[in-house]
């Protein structure tokens, strides 16, 4: 049984469709069928219900589905485990380096199994399948995330800080309460962009916001930069990594906390795990 042949029904699994996931995975489609094909005469059982409409998981499909995600993460993780110097170790990230990401790739290169840190930057949801699909060997993700579907552990904390524009009428004060921001100035990303932090921020928020969001965070950005009555939020540590002299961040009174977690697949050994947790930690 090939690794190829596992990925390939993953990638039709996910998607229940054989020309998305030909796409997908940038190969023709009957290479594609072929390679389901040959997995289920290997396996002797049907694993997907083919009709020209549609296209589903059989209940042997669900019971393989679930072990070929297992198989692919233990194999992606098998140079790290066996110790091989210098191995490649996959992180994914959002698109701006901190402190505490540059700290961690230090301590990740000089440990008893020294690891290549290679960042892969991708949105938070093509992180956590990356993961899961063991195409990444973890990721950090700040907010409020739970999942079935890989192992999540918190390694720190961060505070929430403010960011608004020079001229906003809070600028001149050294903290700001939530309370005293006016809630229709508050910008958002949209959900989908980052659904943990969006979640962890409503969370702390004393009122919903008024406004529809604005596109990702860039946009925010620019957005409150350009008008003195808008503000956001934003992870301390991930404002470092997005200066801009047009932009002031303020600590918030009292201060909203984060958390930031340690993402791998479930099939990761706890060793490794805690590894990188105790890297990314304080």
């Amino acid at each position: 049984m090939e690794l190829r042949a596992l990925q390939y029904f993953v990638t039709v699994a996910e998607e229940l469709h054989f020309g998305r996931a030909a796409q997908r995975l940038g190969i023709v489609q009957p290479a594609v069928s072929q390679q389901i094909a040959r997995l289920e005469r290997e396996l002797g059982v049907r694993l997907l219900d083919r009709t020209s409409r549609r296209v589903r998981l059989t209940p042997a499909g669900d019971r393989v589905l679930a072990a070929a995600r297992k198989t692919l993460a233990a194999a992606a993780r098998v140079r790290v485990v066996a110790g091989e110097p210098a191995a490649v170790l996959r992180i994914g990230v959002a698109s701006c380096v901190t402190g505490r990401l540059d700290r961690a790739v230090g301590r990740l290169s000089d440990s008893e199994r020294p690891a290549e840190p290679k960042l892969v930057d991708l949105p938070v949801a093509a992180r956590l399948d990356a993961v899961r699909d063991g195409e990444l060997d973890l990721a950090l993700v700040r907010g409020a995330l739970t999942s079935a579907a890989v192992t999540v552990v918190r390694a720190w904390s961060e505070p929430l800080h403010a960011v608004l524009a020079r001229e906003h009428p809070a600028a001149c004060k050294p903290a700001v309460s939530l309370h005293d921001l006016d809630p229709y100035g508050l910008r958002l990303p949209a959900r989908d962009s980052d659904p943990p932090m969006h979640d962890a921020i409503l969370a702390a928020l004393p009122v919903a916001p008024l406004r529809p969001p604005a596109g990702d965070m860039l946009n925010v950005l620019f957005e409150v930069s350009r008008d003195t009555e808008s503000w956001t939020l934003m992870p301390a540590e991930q404002l470092d990594g997005s200066r801009s002299e047009r932009l002031l961040q303020m600590p918030l009174d009292p201060p909203v906390t984060v958390d930031g977690h340690v993402v791998t697949s479930l099939a990761t050994p706890e060793p490794c795990v805690a590894s990188y947790v105790t890297a990314f930690a304080d």
